[in-house]
């Protein structure tokens, strides 16, 4: 059985995806937006990226047309971080 919490922090560790969510953070976008907000990264690699974040089911995906939008999964998020609170025993301060 795969460990979620792994695989999400895994896919966090990398700063462009860290970047590609913040962007998404802000409002869902397509492929061709994300890359607009990068200057030295191509659309196969922010694509490349997105695909790993839709896997661990970090964002979501929908149609308008032809063009596909990602959004922020943040049932998932706060799942893996909670997961992962749960499994360290943290003590978290409300």
């Amino acid at each position: 059985m795969k460990n979620k919490s792994l695989e999400l922090f895994k896919a966090l560790a990398d700063a462009t995806r860290q970047e590609i969510l913040g962007l998404l953070g802000e409002e869902e976008r397509s492929v061709n937006e994300i890359c607009a907000s990068f200057e030295r990264i191509t659309q196969p690699t922010v694509s490349h990226h997105l695909q790993i974040l839709k896997r661990c089911e970090i964002v979501d995906t929908h149609r308008k047309g032809k063009r596909v939008f990602y959004s922020v999964n943040k049932k998932v998020l706060r799942n893996g971080f909670e997961e992962f609170i749960e499994k360290f025993k943290i003590q978290v301060l409300e």
